[in-house]
């Protein structure tokens, strides 16, 4: 191999990792985003009936699916106590 033909390769890989950082961070950005969204989700069932510990079952579904996005996108485990406790509720069709 010449000098040229390294130079060459060494600048196309420096315009495909110019290219693909930004790409990275916006996922990264995306991917926060959808987990503070579901916290919130969360904690907005939770609030709603954590007096009464009766929950709707498809509040109930939509909080268990909500936990596991959560979990599979790496949330922290914050949530897991309220998760826990959440399931000890009555649920009401």
């Amino acid at each position: 191999m010449d000098l040229e033909f390294i130079k060459m390769v060494a600048s196309e890989i420096a315009v495909v990792v110019s290219a693909a950082i930004p790409i990275i961070v916006w996922g990264r950005k995306i991917i926060e985003g959808q987990r503070c969204q579901l916290r919130a989700d969360m904690l907005n069932i939770y609030y709603k009936y954590k007096d009464v510990k009766k929950i709707r079952q498809y509040e109930a579904e939509h909080f268990d699916k909500c936990y596991h996005a959560y979990k599979a996108l790496k949330g922290n485990s914050f949530i897991d106590e309220i998760y826990k406790k959440a399931h000890t509720w009555e649920v009401i069709t």
